[in-house]
């Protein structure tokens, strides 16, 4: 079969490449079920060292036709886990994911409302279902084996002193550019240390619309543990600014983004995506 064009097969019958990415792909989305994260296209992509992340569609096809498959001799249905790769943009997986779902609706057809409760109702299911480990058994596959148990007690015990020049001048430049985190250029200069009420600061903070984006930024000067911090702070930030929301009875998205001035370090790209943060690598400063 080639790969352009047609179908996938399930990754028991075949020996292409996107059958072997297929069975190194499953245990990471049992891993990001259970974590309750999705995960973006680019950054599975990262995580499996795919140069083109287009190329996940045949790998996630065939993640699906496979548990299709197993479904058939199972008592219960096994929910369609390539569901947890989404588009960045629009927080929703492909297309092709329609032809997986309950009611075999034509996804690609419905609007984008629809769409989203489908994928909500099916992201419940995933996260819920607890057979994940038997079905990797089901195929002689290990489930992911993590331990930064080290790294989490240095960025635990890290102390990195007062803030740099270099730090307050990646931040003020962020702060000026809100396109840099996916947002209009027009849009209202971010606020730099904005205050939560649970004592945190944000390194910048930007409103437009109906969406609220915490920024923790890092510079080049920061060590591994402080970009492992800066993960952990992302997620503690979502948390309290849905929290403030709920308190103020407002409605609106809320996204807390790490940006670096350097590269990700690559045995942080599974951590990054098991928390599910977005991060932003090798921003610099163009007055620098």
């Amino acid at each position: 079969m080639s790969e352009t064009g047609e179908k996938a097969t399930p990754f028991t019958s075949g020996t292409k490449l996107y059958h072997e990415r297929a069975k190194r792909a499953l245990p990471l989305l049992v891993r990001q079920a259970e974590a309750g994260q999705t995960v973006a296209y680019s950054d599975l992509a990262d995580e499996l060292e795919m140069p083109n992340a287009r190329n996940l569609n045949y790998v996630l096809g065939s993640i699906g036709e496979t548990l299709e498959a197993l479904s058939k001799s199972w008592p219960q249905r096994i929910p369609p886990i390539q569901c947890l790769v989404v588009n960045k943009e629009t927080g929703l997986p492909g297309e092709g994911v329609g032809w997986f779902l309950v009611d075999k609706a034509d996804y690609a057809k419905l609007p984008l409302a629809k769409k989203q409760a489908v994928i909500k109702a099916e992201l419940s299911h995933i996260s819920a279902y607890p057979h994940w480990h038997q079905v990797l058994a089901a195929f002689g596959l290990p489930p992911v084996s993590q331990d930064y148990g080290a790294l989490l007690q240095q960025a635990a015990a890290f102390r990195g002193g007062g803030e740099s020049e270099d730090h307050r001048r990646l931040k003020e430049y962020v702060a000026q550019h809100p396109e840099l985190v996916g947002l209009p250029s027009s849009s209202a200069r971010g606020d730099t240390e904005h205050s939560l009420p649970s004592g945190d600061s944000l390194d910048v903070s930007f409103s437009h619309a109906d969406e609220w984006v915490a920024v923790e930024v890092k510079s080049a000067r920061s060590p591994i543990q402080d970009v492992v911090r800066g993960l952990y702070q992302c997620v503690k930030y979502r948390a309290v600014m849905e929290a403030v929301l709920a308190a103020q009875s407002r409605r609106a998205s809320v996204r807390a983004v790490l940006l670096l001035e350097s590269a990700l370090p690559g045995t942080l790209v599974a951590l990054r995506n098991t928390l599910g943060v977005q991060v932003l690598e090798r921003v610099t400063r163009a007055d620098a």
